[in-house]
């Protein structure tokens, strides 16, 4: 149930409500997609992206909610690593990302909408010029 911005758990009337904002729920889902083996990472604005440059985390980029009569319907934007099934790495996001969110917060998602925006190769790795062109210090010994 959405009580305008906010999710109203249905909780023990006698003790009060569970109100939560969509805030959570997106961070809660941007962390569980996050952590799925084959995800580079989630597609973030640019104020995402400085706010992380600055050293803050913003879990919750990449997760668009929207309420309908039918429910929660969550779209997940994401780049892929290189050489992974992008359909079993996506059912993966799905599964994990209703399972926690419903684990967490009670709240059952209609639809969770994989996007992926690209797919990232591998960095090549540092070339060590030491090892590459050898230590001039020994060789003038």
């Amino acid at each position: 149930m959405v009580d305008e911005k906010n999710f109203v758990l249905d909780a023990n009337q006698e003790l009060g409500e569970i109100v939560i904002a969509p805030e959570v729920i997106e961070v809660i889902i941007g962390i569980a997609a996050s952590k799925v083996e084959g995800v580079y990472r989630m597609q973030g604005s640019f104020a995402n992206n400085v706010t992380e440059l600055l050293g803050r985390s913003a879990y919750g980029k990449g997760v668009r909610l929207e309420m309908d009569e039918v429910g929660i319907k969550v779209d997940i934007y994401t780049y892929m690593k290189y050489g992974v099934s992008v359909p079993k790495v996506a059912m993966e996001i799905q599964k994990r990302v209703k399972e926690q969110v419903l684990f967490m917060t009670d709240v059952e998602l209609s639809e969770v909408n994989i996007h992926v925006m690209a797919v990232v190769p591998e960095k090549p790795e540092q070339l060590d010029l030491e090892e590459l062109f050898g230590n001039d210090e020994e060789e003038n010994e």
